[in-house]
């Protein structure tokens, strides 16, 4: 048996915590039990501020819709051009993925 392994520890920046482009995509990420294996200094710099989108989109190939869907609305919040997000994608989704999307969005755009 392969022990699993934990991510590294981020350590996210008070600012970026607020910042309305980064809050829903943390919230995502740090929530969503699948996003929250990949939310590590591998894909996420905190210090020049930017996620690497292509590598986490290269990982997510042989994943289900509704887990693509998630990290396309994570990136999408962050940056609308590193994700193209269909709305109506949330019907392949859970009743607790639609409360994280609904929060992410909240996050978002209040």
């Amino acid at each position: 048996m392969q022990a699993q392994v934990k991510p590294a520890a981020v350590q996210i920046p008070p600012h970026l915590s607020k910042d309305r482009y980064w809050c829903g995509t943390l919230h995502l990420f740090m929530q969503h039990s699948l996003l929250h294996r990949y939310f590590t200094p591998k894909y996420f710099d905190f210090e020049e501020e930017t996620i690497d989108s292509a590598a986490l989109k290269r990982l997510s190939r042989p994943w289900s819709q509704s887990e693509k869907f998630m990290l396309n609305l994570a990136l999408h919040l962050f940056n609308e051009n590193l994700a193209k997000v269909n709305l109506s994608d949330m019907d392949f989704l859970d009743g607790t993925n639609k409360q994280l999307v609904i929060e992410a969005l909240q996050l978002r755009f209040n």
